[in-house]
């Protein structure tokens, strides 16, 4: 199989995940304009960089949205909310309104999504063994009802920790765009095999 959508190949990741989104930023020209985040050593350098040119973006116009997230308070060192607080959120000012992801309230979250229609960007990681946003390999995600968008999960193989809530693929699917930013040899390996195999679940995205 190939990959689908563009391959931006880039020695400066984060300077082209910038670019991305402000691009489409400029492109979408509504009053609002949403954005899920990730979460990750690649994200929280693709959120500096965004970060470092905040007059790039008029940031009371967005949204900002989770792609997943994990089980743990949102001040906890592995949050995803902290990371995109840290590296982005406290630098840029504020954001119109920026909706956490609480694991226990995943149909609040259900109910907002469909309210919105269509998330703008989602930016999306890439995990070793091939997962995306927080959709393990043989995971129960990988199996949700069509009209969920998104749920709780768990990787049964054990190698992620902690619960997690996340989009589902038909959450991902009513994004306007996917970036999906990989970097480092690792994830070139994971790349490489989601370029080559469709059990892998980055492959269905």
């Amino acid at each position: 199989m190939a990959l689908p959508g563009e391959l931006v190949v880039t020695d400066d990741v984060p300077t082209a995940f910038a670019a991305h989104v402000v691009e489409a930023f400029r492109e979408r020209a509504a009053d609002t304009f949403s954005l899920a985040l990730s979460g990750g050593a690649t994200a929280r350098a693709c959120y500096e960089r965004l970060a470092a040119d905040p007059a790039a973006i008029d940031w009371w116009k967005v949204d900002v949205y989770w792609g997943d997230e994990r089980c743990v308070p949102h001040d906890h060192q592995d949050s995803n909310y902290r990371l995109a607080r840290e590296a982005l959120l406290d630098r840029v000012g504020a954001a119109n309104a920026t909706h956490l992801m609480r694991c226990a309230e995943v149909d609040a979250y259900q109910l907002r999504l469909g309210d919105l229609g269509q998330i703008d960007l989602v930016h999306l990681g890439l995990g070793p063994d091939g997962h995306t946003a927080s959709l393990f390999p043989d995971s129960p995600a990988l199996a949700a009802d069509p009209g969920r968008l998104v749920t709780l999960n768990h990787d049964p193989n054990g190698n992620n920790p902690y619960e997690r809530m996340t989009l589902t693929f038909a959450g991902i699917a009513r994004a306007r765009l996917a970036v999906v930013t990989v970097a480092g040899s690792e994830k070139a390996e994971a790349l490489a095999a989601v370029a080559t195999r469709d059990d892998l679940p980055a492959s269905r995205i």
